[in-house]
């Protein structure tokens, strides 16, 4: 399946929605860092329909609205997604945006890998840095090269600041853990 699929699936986890609804949620919420306009909402919710993971009915007032609606095959499809280790670095968001379903166990464990991941791409970056240094330092014109290195600054900056976000996502759940009061 597509993500949008799954971020349909996800926004359909709270109740019964129309497209309308749903893209509109969607812009409100996940639509900060991912996009789905109507031209790819209502084939994906056809889809979903098919597939028989969302149901629909009409509705009899004026505007006569469909109302899609999460069947428990599409609650399991999207647990299972949610569940798995992402796959993209765009999904990294759509995942944790719904990581309020999941036990608290899978959540650690993928938190878990996502910050190492984060990890393993900062000393990656950081090694590519030093490289890139050397060779800047031994050429005429360095000056050439400069948002050609800020490319690599804003990549090194992001996989630092993911891990750091990861790392406080992690601290803040444990500490809300041990005390629920806060």
């Amino acid at each position: 399946m597509k993500l949008l699929e799954f971020v349909l699936l996800g926004m359909l986890m709270e109740g019964e929605m129309s497209g309308y609804d749903l893209k509109k949620t969607i812009d409100s919420t996940v639509g900060h860092f991912y996009n789905a306009s109507y031209g790819s909402l209502y084939p994906a919710l056809k889809r979903l329909a098919d597939k028989g993971h969302v149901s629909m009915k009409e509705t009899a007032d004026s505007k006569n609205r469909k109302l899609y609606a999460l069947l428990p095959e599409g609650r399991e499809a999207f647990m299972q997604w949610l569940a798995e280790p992402q796959n993209s670095r765009r999904e990294l968001l759509i995942r944790v945006f719904f990581f309020d379903y999941l036990e608290e166990g899978i959540r650690m464990e993928h938190l878990q890998g996502y910050r190492h991941a984060a990890e393993r791409e900062v000393r990656e970056l950081d090694a590519v840095r030093s490289v890139v240094e050397s060779e800047l330092a031994g050429i005429e014109r360095p000056e050439d090269y400069y948002y050609r290195v800020s490319v690599l600054d804003y990549g090194l900056m992001h996989a630092k600041m993911q891990r750091e976000w990861i790392q406080n996502i992690m601290e803040r759940k444990s500490l809300n853990h041990v005390n629920p009061d806060k």
